[in-house]
């Protein structure tokens, strides 16, 4: 177990238990009273920890190495159905961006979503969940697909952002993007997007125009990263709890500006600390939006979907 800087009085807390624990087994002490303590203020101490997280706390949890990636969710919801699709049919196939058909129960979903390594190797080969347009025209392929077949999209977003690099733009990287949302705001069925740890700037938003758009409670959305954010107003990378803070990029922040639809609770610490009981109400909540989405008939999902985002940003004084 991996633990963050603000983690460690609860590792201290831990480490206090389990050796109470080996010395109640290898002598006659009996230490239950002491260990029950040590128990209960490890509880107080992740209760008042994780019920008080900074903006920039819950961007170290979101990308906590041992946080599940969409793999491990689509594993989780589809089991032995999810059979993966390769290639967007024109350069090759884009290893940060994954998806293919899988299904909940009886009824079959298209699942996308960026995907991350979990050793230096596979980061490599996943290039650290930043797609190339290569990735973004491939997920547009299997959403036109499903389109083609009646069966709903879901988009899993964990991403640091789309792949900056030289080739990227040479083959349009930001016409890929455009073009997803585009196609994406009038896709004529369900999408259901989840955001399961980074959503950064057009790498999230290339597939992250849905009917339903919600945020696991440990997880950002931004336009940039607090980093980035600061190494441009602050010439320096040391003001990114404080650009994390001004970005306004928790799921809290997201819901209360009504650019989320809802928040999914996550497990005390994090979704890796239990992965099973994140895994269900993530599962939970793609049922619950199917349910409200599947009987609208193309027209009216397609009305609704553009009437949610011309919302979006608009006030009066």
């Amino acid at each position: 177990m991996e633990y963050l800087e603000f983690e460690l009085p609860i590792k201290e807390l831990e480490d206090q238990l389990d050796k109470c624990e080996i010395i109640g087994k290898e002598s006659d002490v009996d230490v239950t009273e002491t260990c029950k303590q040590i128990e209960k203020k490890l509880a107080e101490t992740k209760k008042d920890i994780y019920k008080n997280l900074s903006a920039w706390q819950r961007v170290q949890l979101s990308r906590h190495p041992n946080r599940p990636y969409t793999l491990d969710h689509i594993k989780a919801l589809c089991g032995d159905t999810f059979l993966e699709l390769h290639g967007d049919r024109n350069v090759k196939d884009d290893k940060a961006m994954i998806g293919g058909l899988g299904k909940i129960g009886d009824q079959s979903y298209m699942f996308i979503g960026q995907q991350k390594g979990y050793n230096t190797k596979t980061r490599q080969y996943r290039n650290f969940g930043m797609s190339n347009p290569e990735g973004y025209r491939k997920a547009l392929r299997l959403m036109k697909s499903a389109e083609k077949f009646g069966i709903p999209v879901v988009t899993l977003i964990d991403t640091p952002g789309a792949y900056p690099g030289l080739e990227a733009e040479e083959r349009g990287q930001g016409e890929a993007i455009a073009r997803n949302i585009l196609e994406m705001a009038r896709l004529k069925v369900p999408i259901i997007t989840i955001i399961i740890g980074e959503g950064a700037s057009g790498g999230a938003l290339g597939i992250g125009v849905g009917d339903r758009v919600m945020m696991l409670e440990n997880t950002w959305y931004s336009v940039i990263s607090p980093e980035s954010c600061s190494s441009i107003l602050w010439r320096s990378w040391e003001y990114k709890e404080q650009a994390a803070e001004a970005l306004k990029l928790t799921a809290k922040d997201m819901k209360r500006m009504k650019l989320v639809d809802s928040i999914i609770k996550e497990p005390l610490g994090g979704a890796h600390t239990d992965r099973d009981k994140a895994f269900s109400a993530v599962k939970d909540a793609i049922i619950k939006s199917y349910e409200e989405l599947k009987n609208l008939s193309p027209k009216d999902l397609v009305n609704q979907r553009m009437e949610k985002y011309d919302a979006m940003g608009v006030y009066k004084d």
